[in-house]
């Protein structure tokens, strides 16, 4: 299916000129022409009719008119001139006629209440403005009132009034309690519209202390609030309750339960009510109900259905609300509220009236002398507004006389109109309930005709398309309007052409022959004006090959074609659409040039593809159906690499470019994302192919650009995710035409390798850059800066060439231009060489060292002449060595060390040279060839350093209180060495380091007896060396002195080689290891003794031990008594004494003494007792004298520990 639209970029703006009226109040004259043409007054801009200001800043009144002349202002207050020049607090704003009182700086706004009204006047009449009320805001305080509590029962219903003060606007009124929150509504409790709140039933949640009401002033931004409501509600049983505390008993009281009631209407009150509103205003009606359950509201209109899509309900269905009302809106509303014990109802007769509205409102009047017209005024309202007639702001009774005019009712008719007919005339409708102002002028003007087309303007259209050409004009008298083709051609008529009254010339159906040149004269009794336009016919855009409907399975590749043909001076553009929408946001679609392709199809591809073709004048489009079915049942898919293309076909054979087409091969279930198109050049490399280009998957066609001179074969490989596929069979040869070289062979340089020569190298071109046989290069070259001519030689294809017997180090302008048997290349660029460098003649001068510390050193030097360098100057290099250190005095072998520094520099740091020693160094320039003779040795001397450290340090002959040192000196001691220092400390077996002592040694010493040390401790051992500059880096080792097990402590001597005390040679035993295996062996000892005593201490009875053997042989086999426990034998047959309340510990862990049956002083603790020495008590058997065995005696039951350790306290 094919549509078509042309689209006319003047059409809008001529269906506009169409339709016009020529007016000065309906047509869009330029700016250019209403600058000059005369015009009555016309107001632009004015304040409402009822303008509410706020007192506390400046009243602004608006008076905007336009006119020509511009018009003067001036005001009228309350009927009667207002001279603003004698109030210094009212100005008028320049070329305006607004007013600004000022209020903020001491004027009142009550001072200037009133009626204003503005008129707008120039030579051509005066405009008046609506009557313009002004009255300043008013948000009055609530009157002081005393509010007495509201007790209500439960169920009762309850209105709290508001009574808002009366403000100027009306306040918007709400409820809120103290922590300014709004009180819920619902159903039950409601706002009116009046602003009380209505309660249907109230519950004894509703009791509470802050009912508040509020009113917001929104003109001055100002709340006001109403003093807090007490509602206290009376639930049935607290009111029984209450009853009953006051009454005796012989009194019968009770109250009645919650009583459910019927519906009543709490407002409106009675059974009708009247309302009357005013035509496109908001109608509100309301019905609020008490009753319980709460009542439900609902509206209906007697002898009609509710307006619809103009009828809501508001505050739960309470509040009927009607928007822009009209006289058929007028009638009986009925609201009913129904509960499940009956229904109210309320009927409320509706009257719509209405102020004056526009039925037909005067406009105004453009007329040339002696025209004729009129000026009607038509209104309605109910009641039938009155209408009357004003001129320049004066009722027309009394107005000055105009012979051309008769007033007819809401009607003027003008005749024979002159210049001085002009004037603006005001329309008033007016009724009880508003009026209307309407300002229309009547403008005489005797203007010859203007041509408002732009000149030469060009209209564009498709053949057999309508044309439409503009001829805008003005004049007054209207002009007459002619339209002529050519610059000499006749007047146009006939039913092939279309002329409208707004001057605008129609061709309904333009061919090619109807370009050219139009030319349109318009006329009338005071002049001629001509303008041209042009016309260009456009070919129309056609789709040749449209999208065709296809059925693809799923997964699969789809291809919609949309092949166009456009005029050639015209851009399209192509937009795909999928379903009339935007094509999915989605990879897989590719859009080509002239196709969409949908890669690895899916389900929700299906739908209608569309191919939309725009251009600046038209549009055609072509659809397509695609429908996506399942795949039919297949064994495992299998994928592979493609198979290779076929039937490759060369077209379009051109000299430098060729069209190459093919036929895919299978794809095996994986799509195909690319070709690759591959080369033979069977002329210059047979059976060598190469990279040509690579085209998207979708693409079975491909431009491909050609050189000269070369047998061409092409082959395409397929690619998908697999892989590549095999290469296609070779297409047909196809020999490009010899042509001249198109390019220069590139990298062209110059360089010597000797001194008296210039060798010439380029990169030759490759074979099929030729373009032709008979490659050559043409080889030019001439020294720079000096007047001579090119030297050239013609060389085969090489990519050298020599030139000898050239000065040393010179530059030359080289150009290698390639050649072939047609011809020369493009001119080639010059490039800059140099022939053969040579060493460089002489070295450095002055050079000066510059020692900064003992490792760095600065050498400068002055750079040589550059004629000198005879090469490419790449920098300096200096060569220094160590020729002694000045500590041993002794030479060694010589290490050269060399520093390169590029660039034309004259000075280098000389890093990482040894303190204390003797160099020297040289400089020599270097270039290309290689270096120059070397400057004269320069000596210098570097400064004393600090040392390296010793280089080894030894402890040997340990004794108990003395340790041998020996040392060696540093293997660098850079200076002369003043002492070594030596450092020591002990270390304990927490490994923290004690008190630091500290020797200084000579420097001739290499040994040393360190005496009085503490024996059996680890010592840490620093030295260094030093020379007059400071201290070296240290080594360190430790040792340990030899253990005396026969020494607990030690004496203080005095410290070796110096006057300071040793440290004490008295060993902390707390942290010895073997005294500390002691201790642990000792209190684990202890711990064994303790519990092998309180076990013997329980074991319940106080007999003596013989006895207790001789009557139990066994007691591991004795019975365990039921009721406590405890070995039945042991129990006290005499007095049977239970434990004590309280004799377990308690929980602060403490045994009162008197508490306790099982203490020691039941066992006599005192005089005799003490504990043998396995632990076991043995006071009450001091009269035994051999240690009796403790053979199993042991409760069944160990003591609590606790009980056990708290016996000792």
């Amino acid at each position: 299916m094919m549509k078509k639209k042309s689209i006319y970029a003047s059409r809008a703006s001529l269906v506009l000129i169409l339709c016009q009226v020529i007016s000065a109040l309906d047509v869009p004259l330029d700016s250019k022409l209403l600058e000059e043409l005369l015009q009555p007054p016309t107001i632009t801009q004015q304040s409402p009719k009822d303008y509410i200001v706020d007192p506390r800043e400046n009243i602004v009144i608006q008076c905007e008119a336009k006119g020509k002349p511009p018009p003067s202002f001036s005001w009228t207050r309350n009927g009667t001139h207002f001279d603003i020049d004698k109030d210094a607090q009212v100005t008028m704003k320049p070329n305006s006629g607004t007013l600004v009182v000022n209020i903020m700086n001491g004027g009142k706004a009550e001072a200037y209440e009133g009626v204003y009204q503005c008129t707008a006047r120039n030579e051509r009449g005066a405009a008046i403005s609506n009557n313009i009320v002004i009255r300043p805001s008013r948000s009055p305080l609530w009157t002081k009132e005393k509010l007495e509590p509201n007790q209500v029962r439960e169920g009762d219903s309850l209105v709290l009034h508001c009574r808002p003060p009366v403000g100027l606007p009306p306040p918007i009124i709400f409820w809120m309690d103290n922590a300014f929150q709004r009180l819920p509504q619902s159903e039950r409790v409601s706002q009116g519209l009046n602003g009380d709140l209505y309660f249907s039933n109230v519950q004894p949640e509703d009791t509470r202390e802050d009912y508040i009401c509020y009113a917001r002033f929104n003109h001055t931004q100002t709340i006001q609030q109403k003093q807090p409501i007490s509602v206290k509600v009376f639930s049935m049983d607290s009111l029984n309750d209450t009853i009953a505390a006051n009454l005796s008993d012989t009194d019968i009281y009770g109250a009645k339960p919650v009583t459910e009631r019927p519906p009543v209407l709490l407002t409106p009150t009675g059974s009708t009510s009247t309302k009357v509103e005013l035509r496109g205003n908001v109608l509100l009606l309301e019905c609020i109900a008490a009753g319980l359950p709460t009542p439900v509201i609902r509206w209906i209109k007697e002898g009609g259905e509710l307006p619809a899509n103009r009828t809501f309900f508001e505050n739960f269905k309470k509040t009927l609300k009607i928007i822009d009302v009209s006289e058929a809106d007028s009638g009986n509303y009925k609201c009913i509220a129904r509960n499940t014990l009956g229904s109210a109802h309320h009927v409320i007769s509706v009257t719509v009236k209405a102020a004056p509205y526009w039925i037909t409102a005067p406009r105004n009047l453009v007329l040339s002398p002696g025209e004729h017209g009129t000026l009607i005024c038509r209104a309605n309202g109910n009641p039938k507004p009155n209408i009357s007639w004003l001129a320049n702001g004066v009722p027309i009774a009394i107005a000055p006389e105009d012979p051309s005019r008769k007033v007819d009712g809401d009607t003027i008719i003008f005749s024979h109109v002159q210049e001085r007919s002009s004037a603006v005339y005001q329309c008033n409708a007016s009724n009880e309930y508003g009026y209307l102002l309407a300002n229309a002028f009547v403008n005489v003007l005797a203007e010859p005709p203007r041509i408002l087309t732009p000149v030469n303007k060009l209209y564009q259209v498709i053949a057999d398309s309508p044309a439409l050409l503009d001829c805008a004009y003005f004049g007054s008298p209207k002009p007459e309007i002619e339209w002529f083709k050519g610059v000499k051609g006749s007047i146009l008529r006939g039913n092939e052409y279309v002329f409208h009254d707004n001057g605008t010339l129609e061709i309904p159906v333009a061919q090619k022959d109807s370009a050219g040149t139009y030319t349109c004269v318009a006329r009338n009794e005071l002049g001629k004006t001509q303008n041209e336009v042009q016309l260009e016919v456009k070919d129309p855009t056609m789709i040749i090959k449209q999208p065709e409907y296809q059925v693809i399975q799923r997964y699969g590749q789809v291809s919609f074609e949309c092949i166009i043909k456009h005029d050639s001076t015209l851009l399209p553009t192509i937009i795909w659409l999928k379903d009339n929408d935007e094509l999915p946001d989605d990879e897989r679609f590719l859009v080509g040039k002239d196709n969409l392709t949908i890669m690895n199809v899916t389900d929700k591809d299906d739908g209608t593809y569309t191919c939309i073709v725009n251009t600046t004048l038209d549009s055609v489009s072509a659809s397509a159906v695609l429908t996506v079915v399942a795949a039919p049942p297949t064994p495992a898919i299998i994928y592979a690499r493609p198979n290779p293309p076929f039937d490759l076909e060369l077209t379009g054979q051109l000299e430098r470019s060729i069209e190459l087409s093919w036929i895919p091969g299978d794809e095996n279930n994986s799509p195909i994302i690319s070709f690759v198109i591959e080369y033979e050049d069977g002329l210059h490399e047979p059976g060598v192919w190469h990279y040509q280009t690579e085209v998207p998957g979708s693409q079975t066609t491909v431009q491909l650009k050609l050189s000269p001179y070369v047998n061409y074969s092409f082959r395409v490989i397929a690619v998908n995710e697999i892989g590549r596929s095999q290469p296609s069979e070779p297409s047909e040869q196809y020999l490009t035409k010899s042509a001249n070289p198109d390019e220069n062979p590139s990298n062209v340089q110059g360089i010597g390798s000797e001194p008296d020569n210039l060798v010439i190298t380029w990169e030759s071109l490759k074979g099929f850059q030729s373009n032709g046989p008979g490659l050559q290069y043409k080889v030019s070259w001439r020294q720079k800066d000096v007047d001579d001519e090119w030297t050239s030689v013609i060389v085969a294809n090489v990519s050298k060439y020599i030139v000898s017997g050239t000065p040393t180090f010179v530059p030359y302008e080289i150009k290698v231009q390639a050649l072939n048997d047609l011809g020369y290349a493009p001119e080639p660029s010059e490039v800059i060489g140099h022939s053969g460098e040579d060493l460089p003649m002489v070295a450095p001068g002055n050079v000066q060292v510059y020692v900064i510390n003992s490792t760095l050193a600065k050498v400068h030097w002055d750079p040589v002449p550059l004629k000198t360098v005879r090469g490419h100057l790449q920098g300096y290099k200096v060569y220094y060595w160590k020729v002694q250190s000045l500590s041993r005095r002794s030479r060694r072998h010589v290490e050269k060390k060399i520093l390169t520094f590029r660039g034309n520099k004259t000075f280098g740091m000389l890093p990482g040279l040894e303190p204390y020693s003797s160099y020297k160094l040289n400089v020599r320039v270097v270039n290309g060839k290689g270096e120059g003779p070397a400057s004269p040795d320069k000596v210098f001397k570097t400064p004393e350093g600090v040392p390296s450290s010793p280089s080894f340090l030894k402890i040997t002959n340990p004794t108990l209180d003395s340790l041998t040192l020996e040392w060696g000196s540093p293997t660098h001691p850079n200076g002369v060495l003043t002492s070594y220092v030596l450092k020591f400390q002990p270390i304990n077996n927490t490994h923290e380091l004690g008190p630091l002592v500290e020797i200084r040694i000579p420097a001739n010493e290499s040994s040393l007896i360190l005496k009085n040390l503490n024996y059996s401790t680890r010592y840490k051992f620093y030295i260094n060396a030093q020379t007059s500059v400071g201290s070296g880096s240290q080594i360190t080792e430790e040792a340990v002195t030899i253990m005396d097990e026969g020494k607990m402590a030690g004496i203080l001597h005095p410290a070796v080689g110096a006057g300071k005390a040793m440290a004490s040679r008295q060993v902390d035993i707390a942290t010895q290891g073997w005294f500390i295996g002691l201790m642990c062996a000792v209190a684990l000892l202890i711990l064994i003794l303790l519990i092998v005593c309180f076990i013997r201490r329980n074991k319940g009875g106080k007999y003596p031990v013989k006895e207790k053997e001789d009557a139990h042989a066994d007691p591991e086999i004795q019975p365990m008594k039921e009721d406590d426990g405890t070995f039945g034998e042991y129990s006290d047959a005499e007095d049977h004494k239970p434990l004590k309340k309280g004799s377990r510990t308690p929980s602060d862990r403490t045994v009162k003494k008197e508490d306790s049956d099982d203490s020691l002083v039941d066992y006599g603790e005192g005089v005799n007792g003490q504990f043998n020495e396995d632990g076991s008590f043995i006071g009450q058997y001091s009269g035994k004298k051999e240690k009796e065995p403790a053979e199993g005696n042991e409760s069944s039951e160990a003591p609590s520990p606790v009980n056990a350790m708290n016996s000792f306290v």
